[in-house]
């Protein structure tokens, strides 16, 4: 999985509980890299244009405007409406945080808060989450920010941490760090290898979207985490209690071993269409639907 679970406690149990952890407040106004935006907002733009591998004139196509349009904002020669930053970052798909960066830049009041999740104003936001990740149970599913800090997490989650040491549970408990290190879920995940590389190439694809220094900072840290020793990377031996036939599985699964089960589980992501809060634009809910009967089996026995 991409991750394991919130923990507002140093047990997994209770780290695991489906509620929303209550984060550091921060400030409603939104946070820009000043550097970024002491550039100008045209370096900014070609960046991400470039970035993206989009031509001036196809941009220019997208944004109803000009190449020359384009061009002459990209060099400082003209200054763009706040309409036009928008609707060039929106082609662009720029992350909400760096819409207001470039806005900052051309001159304009940055249009996005970034509202703490405590906040009241979001109260509707967090009981609706909780409600969805609760439904899902017995399955796992937990919701992470920008930096895959798990902030909520359901009793299926839990499940799966219960054989983690405890002082890998403090909060703030990063999804990443916690699957792929040797004294976390690393050891049990059976294909070791498979998931590691599709973890860090989500990580890398991400770290290309939003140009994150934190992020990057994360990649580093948890690609540099050794294979556990006892653990052979790849390894596609099945304990006894596990599934007793292929199962053709229809994405990626990750197969982790837990009370002498091989269970299998394929991960599917979800984010808010349209935000208009950088908090809510960086919000990712992540369930894993179980991959074959065995594991379906199993789950729904810890029901009755």
């Amino acid at each position: 999985m991409t991750a394991a679970a919130a923990s507002a406690t140093p047990s997994a149990a209770r780290a695991a509980a489906p509620s929303t952890a209550r984060p550091a407040a921060r400030s409603a106004a939104p946070s820009t890299d000043a550097s970024a935006v002491d550039k100008g907002v045209g370096p900014l733009l070609r960046g991400w244009r470039e970035q993206r591998r989009v031509s001036q004139l196809e941009l220019a196509l997208r944004a109803d405007s000009s190449a020359r349009h384009i061009s002459f904002v990209e060099t400082g020669r003209s200054r763009p409406s706040e309409e036009m930053v928008l609707r060039l970052a929106e082609h662009l798909d720029v992350p909400v945080r760096d819409r207001n960066a470039l806005l900052l830049a051309a001159g304009y009041a940055p249009r996005y808060p970034e509202t703490p999740l405590d906040d009241p104003a979001l109260d509707a936001l967090r009981e609706g989450v909780e409600r969805l990740i609760q439904g899902y149970e017995p399955y796992p599913a937990f919701v992470v920010d920008a930096t895959y800090n798990v902030v909520a997490a359901n009793r299926g989650i839990a499940m799966l941490l219960d054989t983690v040491p405890e002082h890998l549970l403090a909060p703030p408990l990063n999804a990443m760090r916690l699957t792929l290190h040797p004294e976390g879920l690393a050891p049990r995940i059976r294909n070791l290898r498979e998931w590691r590389g599709h973890l860090l190439a989500q990580m890398e694809r991400d770290i290309a979207l939003r140009r994150s220094e934190p992020l990057r900072a994360l990649y580093e840290e948890v690609a540099a985490y050794p294979y556990p020793a006892e653990d052979s990377p790849g390894s596609e031996d099945e304990s006894d209690e596990g599934p007793g036939e292929t199962v053709p599985y229809f994405a990626l699964p990750m197969q982790i071993e837990h009370d002498g089960r091989v269970l299998s589980f394929i991960s599917s992501i979800s984010t808010f269409n349209t935000p208009m809060d950088v908090t809510v634009a960086e919000l990712a809910i992540e369930t894993l639907l179980p991959a074959d009967p065995a594991t379906v089996k199993y789950l729904q026995s810890l029901m009755s």
